[in-house]
């Protein structure tokens, strides 16, 4: 029997923040990449790698601020894999992004072998005072870890960088026309290396929100498919920062909802949780190969093409 009174909608809007957070800074990263022209799909690998590089650092320090550290670090020297191979070798973007999503996986499930059954240290909430205590907003917007509200700024600052930066400006050309940018003599290579580390320090940023503070513990595969979500967000939100913040939040929500639903008896199967991952991929290189839906979703004009430096 399905009792939908048990679903609490206070505590359902505050866990969506929770859950779409390892989303939302994942789709972030990435939408800076992408916005330099690069389409790196291997955002699955740099969050798992994320998650057991900062689960490891945290739980040997015992401080989950140097784990979160590490992870950001972590995720943007795998990155760098990337980065060598598109940008120095010329590899195939595509090919080299999901070599990259496998190589986290395997990587992280060897490093991660001590640590499975282990507790990290508690990372803790903020603490806002009165505000807290308020109706209705204190729980949904103000009892949650610093993470939560990064991940907001983080979206904050990259739209300003974006819009009103001289680096963001740079960027966004390198992205729209690698080779007008570089007559301009702007290093299309450099400004394509550097967002794609930022890219990956992000992505390890939201595996260790798993890993962490999200589900505190170790588990092989635990981001189990976030990463390709995030890369559906960026597609679908039409490269805009604050829609990717919209749209991690409804994914989210639908995250948490169907967990409450399960829990009030509504029967869903779960292999349609564990086919939506394969299914964004797939939308998200159909849209990729289709130049009507790339023009209609306004995506970077350079978006997955190789730049060959003239001189």
């Amino acid at each position: 029997m399905i009792d939908l009174s048990s679903i609490n909608p206070v505590v359902l809007a505050a866990a969506l923040m929770v859950a779409a957070t390892p989303i939302l800074l994942a789709a972030i990263g990435e939408l800076v990449v992408e916005k330099a022209g690069v389409l790196n799909l291997g955002v699955e690998g740099m969050m798992i790698t994320g998650a057991v590089t900062g689960f490891a650092v945290a739980v040997m320090t015992r401080d989950p601020y140097l784990g979160l550290l590490a992870a950001a670090v972590g995720g943007a020297t795998i990155s760098l894999i990337f980065a060598v191979l598109t940008q120095v070798m010329m590899a195939n973007q595509v090919a080299s992004g999901l070599a990259l999503t496998l190589f986290g996986l395997g990587f992280s499930a060897l490093l991660g072998q001590g640590f499975v059954g282990v507790s990290p240290p508690r990372t803790p909430r903020l603490d806002f005072g009165w505000l807290t205590e308020l109706p209705v907003i204190g729980p949904i917007l103000f009892r949650h870890d610093p993470m939560v509200y990064v991940s907001l700024i983080l979206v904050a600052a990259v739209w300003y960088f974006l819009n009103y930066s001289r680096g963001g400006r740079i960027l966004r050309a390198v992205g729209e026309n690698h080779e007008a940018a570089h007559a301009l003599g702007y290093n299309v290579r450099r400004v394509r290396i550097l967002a794609i580390a930022f890219g990956g320090a992000c992505a390890g940023l939201g595996g260790a929100y798993l890993s962490l503070i999200r589900v505190p513990q170790w588990t092989e595969g635990m981001t189990a498919g976030a990463g390709w979500i995030a890369l559906a967000l960026v597609v679908f939100s039409s490269w805009r920062p604050w829609r990717v913040v919209l749209g991690a939040y409804l994914f989210g929500g639908i995250i948490v909802l169907q967990l409450n639903l399960q829990a009030a008896g509504f029967r869903i199967p779960v292999e349609y949780l564990a086919m939506s991952p394969y299914l964004v991929t797939i939308l998200v290189l159909v849209v990729m190969s289709s130049g009507r839906a790339r023009k209609t979703l306004a995506a970077p004009g350079s978006l997955g093409r190789p730049f060959h430096a003239s001189g």
